[in-house]
């Protein structure tokens, strides 16, 4: 029962991920990765935009509400460190900014861009 339930989320994780790529590519970013696993923490999508590489974690609840206030402050430090393994790897990329922002996912519903949601060094 609790793999089934395992399952359902990865499932849901997922499509999230998808709708929250198309969103960002109709506005003009450009997927780098996704799913991006290090030994420091996970980012769900790096995305580019100019001269900004955006680190989006990605949300699916039943409200869009929920899904925007479901990241912790321990949730963006494991973000925050993936991202600065990510960026070490990609020496092409030392001269770009870059942000974290939050795409939050619901049924039925469009999903929120929330662009710049968390800074290090924030509680």
């Amino acid at each position: 029962m609790a793999e089934a339930k395992r399952q359902q989320a990865e499932k849901r994780g997922r499509k999230g991920e998808r709708a929250a790529a198309l969103l960002l590519q109709a506005k003009g970013y450009r997927i780098l990765d996704r799913r991006v696993k290090t030994p420091l923490g996970e980012v769900d999508l790096i995305a580019r935009r100019g001269g900004v590489v955006v680190f989006v974690e990605v949300k699916y609840r039943a409200s869009l509400d929920g899904a925007a206030g479901a990241v912790t402050p321990a949730a963006w430090q494991r973000i925050s460190r993936a991202a600065d393994f990510w960026m070490a790897r990609h020496p092409a990329l030392a001269d770009c900014g870059w942000r974290y922002d939050i795409v939050a996912v619901a049924p039925w519903r469009v999903p929120l861009h929330i662009a710049d949601a968390w800074r290090p060094g924030m509680a």
